[in-house]
């Protein structure tokens, strides 16, 4: 098979693996334990076993740490599990490795070969997602009744983004540039990305990761106004807590990923938009210096879109495009650009035909309209989603700090 994703094309990632147990791991036994959770153990096998399928998604963090910390929440929470009437079927894990092999473009049976390629068994990843949907289900049966927001906690929710106040949120971002080439590696890293909750790490990420001009200052972008957003994407955001980290968000050419840093609420209605007229010139070369250069000399040389017709003068007319779109028909990645612009300032942060050219973005002007309003159902969605994860977090906190764990 020839694999699609970089990430799992590593041949010498299976004796790197192999190399690494003829070492104290041999010595210790691979399948003595390494961490006992109350009464079960989490053997050196296992251990090293995830250490590598984390490594082999580039997660972020440090694998071991990341590994352990796994390991012993998913026996927390199977113990937990064991105490119902769940039980997780084979057809079931087949189906969900599937589920998580289409975000990869491959076959469920083609990612458990791309993994043991790596080094990691198929009975590794079939474990990881017996846990997974035994949790899902468990966490459902506990604690959605009690995540189901009020109609009053939903007003309250919608009133903030439309009615007597304004909401701006203070994020940070993760870029993740995709081609069909690197979508398998870049999907797999932006799921382990939004599971960070520490401010430092998704900095640390965002420098390492993020290809936004803002990776350098660790993916931070300045107060937005909510209405700035794609309306889809205003829910997913009110939803998050500060230190909390957003799903992936598929785009157009990448994947992003948003950490919410904190909230503030604004005197007055806020404004929604019926409108949005911008313009996008294309520069061959994606980012290359040389295409990153002229685009910022075209930045020092345009104050208004006007000024575009003159630059795209004698060229093709798919050079440059002017646009006018309601907000929910402009393609997410461009919303979420424009939605860090004032009239006539620029972005240089998307690409398209598979990064081979640079889109040079220009805000022209944004037409008002009254009484814009969120769907009711993307709120209550959005508030339980959150609500169920909080406490499905906080039950296995509580675990933890109950249990009795000994690492070896």
């Amino acid at each position: 098979m020839q694999l699609k994703v970089s990430i799992l094309r590593r041949p010498l990632a299976a004796l790197a693996l192999a190399a690494g147990l003829c070492g104290p791991l041999a010595a210790q036994g691979l399948f003595s334990p390494a961490i006992t959770v109350n009464d079960d153990v989490i053997t050196n096998f296992e251990l090293e076993q995830r250490i590598q399928f984390l490594t082999l998604l580039r997660a972020p963090g440090d694998p071991v740490e990341q590994a352990r910390k796994g390991l012993i929440d998913e026996r927390l929470r199977m113990q937990a599990v064991s105490k119902t009437d769940i039980a997780i079927t084979p057809e079931q894990v087949d189906a969900g490795i599937n589920e998580f092999a289409q975000r990869t473009q491959l076959s469920g049976a083609e990612l458990l070969k791309a993994l043991a390629e790596g080094g990691v068994e198929p009975q590794t990843m079939r474990d990881f997602v017996r846990v997974g949907l035994a949790w899902r289900e468990y966490a459902g049966r506990n604690f959605l009744d009690s995540a189901r927001p009020t109609r009053a906690e939903i007003d309250r929710a919608i009133a903030r983004d439309s009615s007597t106040t304004g909401v701006s949120v203070l994020l940070s971002e993760i870029i993740i540039p995709v081609t069909p080439e690197t979508l398998q590696d870049a999907e797999a890293l932006a799921l382990e990305i939004s599971t960070i909750r520490s401010y430092d790490a998704f900095a640390a990420a965002a420098r390492q990761y993020s290809a936004a001009s803002t990776r350098d200052i660790g993916g931070r972008l300045n107060w937005l106004p909510l209405t700035n957003l794609p309306p889809a994407l205003r829910p997913v955001i009110l939803a998050l807590k500060p230190g909390e980290t957003s799903s992936p968000i598929p785009l157009p050419n990448a994947i992003a990923v948003f950490q919410m840093r904190g909230t503030q609420e604004t005197a007055g209605k806020p404004a929604s938009y019926s409108k949005i007229d911008y313009a996008m010139y294309y520069i061959n070369g994606g980012r290359s210096p040389e295409a990153l250069a002229l685009a910022q000399s075209l930045r020092e040389r345009v104050d208004r879109c006007d000024d575009l017709y003159g630059i795209a003068k004698g060229q093709p007319v798919t050079a440059l495009d002017r646009v006018q779109e309601a907000p929910g028909q402009i393609p997410r990645d461009v919303a979420l650009e424009l939605a860090k612009l004032d009239d006539g300032e620029v972005s240089t942060n998307l690409t398209r035909n598979n990064g081979q050219t640079l889109v040079f973005l220009m805000m022209c002007g944004r037409t008002s309209q009254e009484n814009a309003e969120l769907s009711r159902d993307d709120v209550a969605n959005a508030l339980t989603q959150n609500r169920v994860s909080e406490l499905a977090d906080a039950y296995i906190a509580k675990l933890r700090n109950e249990a009795r764990i000994v690492e070896q």
